[in-house]
Parts: C-alpha cells; structure tokens; sequence
C-alpha cells in the first residue's frame, strides 16, 4: 500500500459517536495525521452548515466535501471548488413524484436546506435518532411548501433528500424516482432517498479533489459506513468500512474497523496512515 496523503471521512456512523459527537482522542489523531502532511477532509451527505461546529475546529481541515460530492469547499478560503447539482427539472420531477408519499423533503444548494414547515414539526417521525432532531430544525430554512417553492426558484440543488416515516413507501417511490434519467440515488440513514445528479458521488469527488492536488487514487484513503459510502470505499486507493457499516459497505472494503462508537477512525488511522 502506498503512503497516505488523503483521508476521506464520513461523518453519521463513522466519524460521530451516536451522541454526533467527535471523541478528543478521534480528534487527536486526526490532528497528527495533518501534522504530518496528509489532508483530512469530511465526506459527508451532509451541507456545510451541517458539519458540526466540533469537527470544523479539528486544527489544519481545508477542505469539506458536502452532499455527497455535489459541492466540494476550501474551507481556508471559503470558497467553493468543485460544484456538481442536480438539474432543476429533474429535481422538480423527484420532488412532486414523492410529495405523495409520507416523507419529509428537503432541497440542498451551497449553504441552505429547504424543508417544509408541517415535516419539520414532526421530524420524529422521520428522523429516528434523537441527537439529530435539533440539528436538523436549526440548520434548515422552513417554506410552507417545499414543492411549490423549489418550482418558483428555479433553481438546480446540490442535493435532494427525502426521509420516510412508512419503510414500504421507499422502494415504491425509489422505483418511480429510478424513471427520471441523470438522476443517482443513494442512502445513509436506512429510511431515506438521496438524489445527486447521475455521475456524482463521494467516490468521484475524493478523486477529482485527489487530482487537483497532485494526489493519486492509490494515496488516497476513505472510512465510510452507509450506502452514500460505498463508490466512495470502492473507488479510492485504500476503502475502510466501520464495524457498524451495512454489509454491502464491508464487503467491498480493504479493511473493517471498530464501529464508530469503539472509535474506529481514530484506529484505522494510527494503523495505515501515521508515521
């Protein structure tokens, strides 16, 4: 295995506790890590304003790839440095197909999530780990309607996302989403949808990124434990999956860690990339 230079790392089940905390060990050696030389970027589903304010204090980060690669940030220069969205007309076909459905939707571009007012005050029923309820409520923007109002901005999103409180509606509506071409479809929370323009994934950004700074695939390691990780695990030189990642995840891993309340990133990183 070649020397890392680059470590990609998901944040829900992978580099967050269930608490959605970052642990001051996990944090220590990630510091080391960008002490000596190698960039440590987030590689999450996640927007900016989602990255917990913990994990963009970890000193030396520059950079932050969000919505699953549709947007990837210098976060030294604040700005962005790679932009992939999802055209607006699919995005306004998605989102009136499974505005039928039970769902709490909501569109990302760069610094804002829209989300309907009515989902949001019931956001237990779609988001069923607690530690997320307030962090979804304070980092949203609330319309009336989020199908109305994506129509009248016109406008191409980053992401889309879409959470189920009834688990039979998701393969029904992923079946009707999967008729819209361009569009990928992907998960990290086991009841949702996330949509990215066709061509677009972790994988592919942590590549494009690795590129622009003179990093190869092979130098280039990822800790992933969803659905929106495994392109990425696959793609990139060395793939670690958590021991908490669905088994698809493992399987196409070059190695499995401890789970990710076990510290698991902090580990995978002392054994393949410090020095």
């Amino acid at each position: 295995m070649k020397k890392i230079k680059m470590i990609g790392l998901d944040l829900d089940g992978t580099l967050l506790n269930s608490k959605k905390e970052v642990t001051d060990h996990t944090k220590s050696v990630l510091e080391e890590a960008i002490a000596q030389g190698i960039i440590v970027l987030v590689a999450t589903g996640r927007p900016l304003t989602g990255i917990p304010g913990q994990v963009r204090a970890i000193q030396g980060m520059q950079y932050a790839l969000t919505t699953n690669g549709a947007r990837i940030y210098d976060l030294i220069h604040e700005k962005t440095i790679l932009s992939h969205p999802v055209p607006y007309e699919k995005g306004k076909k998605a989102l009136e197909i499974t505005e039928k459905y039970d769902t709490l939707q909501e569109a990302y571009f760069d610094r804002e999530v829209y989300a309907q007012e009515n989902q949001l005050q019931e956001i237990w029923r779609y988001h069923k780990n607690p530690h997320m309820w307030e962090y979804v409520r304070s980092t949203r923007t609330v319309v009336p309607s989020i199908v109305k109002w994506y129509g009248e901005a016109e406008r191409d999103a980053d992401k889309l996302q879409l959470m189920f409180a009834d688990m039979q509606d998701i393969e029904r509506a992923r079946k009707e989403l999967e008729e819209i071409p361009g569009l990928v479809l992907t998960g990290s929370l086991g009841n949702n949808i996330e949509i990215n323009a066709q061509g677009i994934d972790k994988g592919i950004g942590m590549i494009e990124l690795g590129h622009r700074l003179g990093i190869d695939r092979d130098e280039i390691m990822a800790c992933g434990d969803g659905d929106n990780d495994l392109e990425m695990l696959k793609a990139v030189g060395f793939g670690v999956a958590m021991g908490n990642a669905e088994e698809s995840v493992k399987a196409v891993a070059d190695y499995v860690t401890d789970t990710n309340e076990e510290e698991g990133v902090a580990k995978a990183v002392e054994k393949f990339a410090l020095r």
